[in-house]
Parts: C-alpha cells; structure tokens; sequence
C-alpha cells in the first residue's frame, strides 16, 4: 500500500493485474526520456525514432514468506538493481501495515530481510567449501572461502553487501551468487499532493538526512496522485498541470533518470534520414564497445568512428556543417565515448 505498482502501471503502461500473494511478476519497459533524440528527430526527420529503454518488473512485496519461494528468489536475483518505493504521504484511508509512516523504518525492514536472504546463502557456501577444502589442496577454494568469510562478517553485522568494495578480478568469484543486498537501490519516495510543490526540499532533506551515507544508493520523489493525473492529460495540459506545483519535470522521467545514473549508463546517439536512436552503454565504454551494441559484427570489424557531439549536428545543421566547421573527429578503438556523442561507425 506504498504506491509501487500504481507507479510502476503509469511507468511502463502495463495494466495487468498481479494475485494477492503471487509470486508472479509483471513487467514492463519504459522509454528514457531525451530531448536530444528529439532534436535530432526534428533535423532528420526519420521514419523511425528509437529512445533508449530500462525494463521494469513489478514483484510482490518483500516479507520473510515471499523470500521463502524459490521462484519469488529467482525473479529478484536476476534484476540489475532495485527501485523501493517509500511511503512518505499520509492517508487515513489507506492504512499502513506498522500503523504509522516512517520510510526509514520500511527502508531498513527491506532491507534487514535482504541481508538475511544473502546470509542464509553465504552460509550454505560457506560450509560446502569448507568441505571441500578438507579434501583437496585448492588455492581456488581457499580464496572463495575468505571472499565468503568477508561477506559473513558483513551480513552478520547487518550491512548490506552493496556497501563492500571488491576488486574487479574478487567480484567475478560473488557475481554467480546474485546476492540481493549487493545490487544498487534506487530509493523513491511517495509524496503526498500537500507535499508536491515542497518535492525537491523533501528529497534533499531525506538524502542528506535519514537515507544518508548507503553506498550505491540513490534517493529520488515523485507524487503518486499527480502522476496518476499526469498520465490522463495531454502532453500540452501536462507540462502546465507541472507547472502550478512548481515542477519542471514529471517523477516518471525522476525515476527513470535516476535509474540510469545509478545502473552507470549513458547514451550515445546516431542519427540520420532512416533512423534517429539512443544506444545504451556502460559509462567510459570505448567506441569500439559503443560499435558493439549497434551490432556484433561492428564491433568485430571497427575501424574508424567518426564523433561529433549532438548540439554541434543541431546548430550546424548536420553533417555537411559539422565537417566544414572541422568538428567531425575521426577516433579509434580506445575513444571513450561521451554521453551525448553521435557516432558513425566505419567498419570493414
């Protein structure tokens, strides 16, 4: 009764329903919102515009008997990072399982539940490695046990896992385990209306206050209520509707944003008079990991990419001026690509 899947429903446009006590999920894949895609749009003109995306998934809600079901585990495990929605309105009608409405307290209820899941596994693990070690010499096996010890001492001083630093090479022996408390959390807080126009003061006070110093955390506010009023009006109406609560942009594009600040993407753009697109990409790929996720084969036979940014191509009205300006570069496969770049991948 926080809101989740009212928002999640406004999020993606998904509208079926999930059974009370249903280890079903439901998902859903929402466009990230970018103006230089429409920008761009607006130059070329194309028959097809691509936006970037992020998938949503909708899963019951975490308790002790939920994280009991192997298949409820599993829908949970293979997720990149989670969104908890945290209620901060208050509504008499809709009643609160604790009987009152404190975020930091849901927040660390999840979260306990989360770090018991983990620990539940790292002891399992624990003790068939230890095993194994009695039996055969394995320097493999000594490492994964003091990898799994680390992680022990962790979970049993109730610290989430998402607060440890590995090296790259040591995360690679925890990656298969999928544990829950290591994935980043995206904390999105449930304002009420009285609240909305206060939506950014709010914000700020809980993240530098009761939701402080987690590593791999973000903190973000929407308002439930009006993004449900948001999602009946047209876009014209809309931006107008914002207006009057003193917002610039509705809590969808919020979350969105900050889910892919936290996942640690960016976009980089192409564009011309079949397509314009936004390209997911890990920050600091290099443009031959950028050619990549256009398609396999690019990257397998990248030569040469030519990068200019998207607000050159806009004011000089593409190519033909960006190339006559001499603000079209040629770069090669260790190019770290930058949010924003338009890339035309030349390859053999």
């Amino acid at each position: 009764m926080v809101g989740k899947t009212s928002l999640f429903t406004i999020l993606t446009g998904a509208t079926q329903e999930t059974r009370m006590g249903s280890t079903a999920v439901r998902t859903g894949v929402a466009k990230v919102p970018d103006p230089r895609v429409d920008a761009l749009a607006e130059l070329y003109q194309p028959p097809k515009i691509t936006y970037a995306t992020v998938e949503y998934i909708d899963a019951p809600a975490i308790s002790k008997e939920t994280l009991r079901d192997p298949a409820y585990l599993a829908s949970l495990r293979v997720v990149d990072a989670f969104a908890h929605v945290l209620r901060i309105f208050q509504d008499e009608t809709v009643p609160h399982e604790h009987g009152s409405v404190d975020p930091a307290r849901d927040f660390e209820d999840v979260e306990t539940e989360l770090i018991l899941s983990d620990l539940v596994v790292v002891e399992k693990r624990l003790d068939r490695v230890d095993r194994d070690r009695k039996k055969t010499r394995n320097p493999e096996l000594d490492k994964e046990y003091e990898l799994l010890v680390r992680c022990k001492e962790a979970l049993d001083a109730n610290t989430p896992l998402r607060n440890l630093e590995f090296a790259a090479e040591v995360e690679k022996g925890i990656r298969g385990f999928q544990f829950l408390s290591q994935k980043p959390m995206l904390l999105v807080l449930n304002l009420g209306e009285e609240d909305a126009a206060r939506l950014h003061e709010v914000e700020e006070r809980y993240r530098t206050g009761p939701l402080s110093d987690k590593a791999n955390t973000a903190v973000t506010a929407v308002c439930g209520k009006i993004e449900a009023e948001l999602a009946e009006l047209p876009a014209a109406d809309a931006h107008e509707y914002l207006a009057s609560y003193g917002l610039r942009e509705n809590g969808l594009q919020r979350i969105i944003e900050a889910t892919y600040r936290l996942l640690g993407t960016m976009s980089f753009l192409t564009a011309g008079d079949t397509e314009v697109r936004a390209w997911t990409i890990p920050i600091h790929s290099t443009a031959v990991k950028a050619a990549g996720a256009i398609h396999s084969d690019f990257e397998k036979k990248f030569i040469r990419a030519e990068v200019v940014n998207w607000k050159n191509l806009i004011d000089l009205g593409g190519y033909p001026g960006v190339r006559e300006k001499g603000l079209l570069r040629l770069e090669g496969k260790e190019y770290i690509v930058k949010d924003g770049d338009v890339l035309v991948i030349r390859h053999s």
